[in-house]
């Protein structure tokens, strides 16, 4: 216990987190350096020009209790990204007049003076108590965080705060009213890596917070063999050998270990190459047939209609071990249909590259 903490100390002075937003960070399964490089880019943002005008001028040395309210019904998640949030604020809250960025005939100067003062801010953060737990179902007019600190820093923190929560939430929402579609049937959803740039890490988090299951979190901690390598390689079968071959070779060099460091948890892992997931696009049953005689186990079934899946389906069931993903075209209004044929995951796309962010709101409580 003693060495845990001791290594949340170091990380804490090395990424300007408490240790209670690592201890959340942890418990989320969340690393806390992606956490922290995806909020110091959005802050970076917020702050590119210099310090907020508006609340410098409005409410300079007052202090507030403010609550993050649901503005709707939804699914939360983001709140240990949100305590991140209010972490890192006091380092931006103070900065020259003058823009970091560079502007004509301004110098370097101005930038290494901002670089400074904010640095010289970090114990100017805010505090943050999560009310919900990420994953729970709230209702309109709930309160899911409340934070107390400086109003400059408060306000300062509150647009990059809301939308990590309003995002989050929204993937959240989204998969849960999938999940809750397909509930019974023994099939999960999944998701894809349709994520925003730089938040998939977050985004999949969500995925999970909504009852969802990650698919592969980038290109090399699973394979998808896709109609482009199989027409690369000359069929289905040269491109599951071709695969297993240069994997087994991976494996040699120890990349297992970066894998499993990637992989989040309930992540699906077979016997194929050593470990890696070999999963094969199929776009007919007569491809099915070829993937499954190649030893794959492995099937993504694509743009197939429900007949189809279910002829898929019947296929696949004589061989041992073999899981099927129907993918493509699917919609919240046919989830359980799909999942009734029997395949066991459904992989939704729209649950990340287009979700609709979940209406939350910042609201004074208290002002001192």
């Amino acid at each position: 216990m003693t060495e845990q903490v001791r290594v949340y100390e170091d990380v804490a002075g090395l990424a300007g987190l408490g240790g209670g937003t690592l201890a959340a960070l942890r418990t989320a399964g969340l690393d806390a350096e992606d956490v922290v490089r995806a909020v110091r880019t959005a802050l970076d943002e917020d702050f590119a020009y210099g310090p907020d005008v508006t609340s410098a001028a409005t409410v300079a040395g007052r202090t507030v209790t403010a609550d993050v309210v649901a503005r709707e019904a939804g699914v939360l998640a983001g709140g240990p990204v949100a305590l991140a949030v209010l972490d890192l604020i006091g380092r931006y809250v103070e900065g020259p007049a003058e823009s970091r960025r560079a502007v004509p005939g301004a110098g370097a100067s101005a930038g290494s003076a901002w670089e400074g003062r904010r640095a010289a801010a970090g114990g100017r953060g805010v505090s943050g108590t999560v009310l919900v737990a990420d994953g729970r179902r709230i209702g309109a007019g709930d309160a899911v965080l409340r934070v107390s600190g400086p109003a400059p820093s408060v306000l300062g923190a509150e647009r990059t705060m809301l939308n990590f929560l309003t995002h989050l939430s929204g993937i959240a929402t989204a998969t849960r009213a999938w999940a809750d579609a397909i509930e019974g049937t023994g099939a999960v959803v999944r998701d894809t890596r349709k994520t925003t740039p730089g938040l998939r890490v977050l985004d999949k988090y969500a995925v999970r917070c909504g009852g969802g299951r990650n698919h592969r979190m980038g290109l090399g901690d699973a394979a998808l063999i896709k109609d482009n390598h199989i027409a690369a390689a000359g069929g289905v079968a040269a491109a599951v050998a071709a695969v297993r071959s240069t994997a087994a070779g991976r494996e040699s060099a120890g990349a297992e270990s970066a894998r499993a460091r990637l992989a989040p948890s309930g992540a699906v892992r077979s016997g194929d190459a050593g470990g890696l997931v070999v999963e094969v696009e199929c776009d007919s049953v007569g491809q099915v047939r070829e993937a499954l005689d190649a030893g794959a186990h492995f099937l993504l079934l694509d743009n197939m209609s429900v007949g189809l899946l279910r002829e898929a389906v019947a296929v696949a069931r004589d061989y041992y071990g073999v899981r099927l993903e129907a993918s493509g075209g699917l919609r919240l209004e046919n989830a359980r249909e799909v999942a009734e044929t029997g395949a066991d995951y459904l992989a939704v796309g729209a649950l990340t590259h287009s979700p609709r962010a979940l209406d939350l709101g910042l609201d004074f409580a208290e002002e001192g």
